[in-house]
């Protein structure tokens, strides 16, 4: 399976291609520069291409740019997608004294991206972080995965299972994508209060 991750170049990108890679997929990383893209992928045994090219060629695109960017590269790419499954793992986050914040939006980013596209959208890997994936070995933790395409779901739910040493779970459709992109939100703050890199793992799920 070919996949593209655009927004291949920043932390999470890179850390979840390298991981793609190690897991045996053949992964293009893009980028808005095709240069960039490359750079950044050679060193993990992975190609580089601007992002229409990787959408192209592509069995599954991994949407992991900034979530502020988000909607406008979807709009920008919707003919290089098409129908391509694409995977939103992006969630919007706000930044204050108190902690960190899910979006107040009424609806998840990934479904905004649904709203955009011709393809089937899935919503996961949101409660994965980058230093995580970047590491030796896959995450000890779980990966939620969340959509209303049941093939589409299926293809992303397979890929989740080989970047994490845990399991991948359907969380159920498109809508609940709006409480895993809440999940980042509480994850970091986690993380900050206890100075760790805490993952989920799911209890009661054989």
């Amino acid at each position: 399976m070919r996949i593209a991750v655009l927004g291949g170049t920043g932390s999470f990108g890179i850390a979840l291609a390298t991981r793609l890679v190690a897991a045996g997929f053949d992964v293009v990383v893009g980028s808005r520069d095709a240069e960039r893209a490359a750079a950044a992928a050679a060193p993990i045994g992975a190609s580089g291409m601007e992002n229409a090219d990787a959408c192209e060629a592509a069995d599954l695109v991994i949407l992991a740019t900034k979530a502020d960017a988000a909607l406008q590269t979807v709009r920008e790419l919707r003919s290089a997608i098409g129908t391509t499954p694409v995977l939103s793992v992006a969630a919007e986050l706000t930044f204050t004294p108190q902690g960190v914040l899910p979006t107040t939006e009424a609806t998840s980013i990934a479904q905004r991206i649904q709203d955009e596209l011709d393809a089937p959208v899935v919503a996961g890997l949101h409660s994965l972080a980058a230093s995580n994936l970047g590491g030796a070995d896959a995450p000890d933790e779980d990966a939620l995965v969340c959509g209303d395409d049941e093939e589409a779901k299926r293809m992303v739910l397979a890929v989740a299972a080989e970047v994490t040493n845990g399991r991948a779970i359907d969380a159920g459709p498109l809508a609940s994508a709006r409480a895993l992109e809440g999940l980042t939100a509480v994850i970091v703050n986690v993380n900050k209060r206890y100075r760790a890199h805490a993952g989920i793992r799911v209890t009661g799920v054989s």
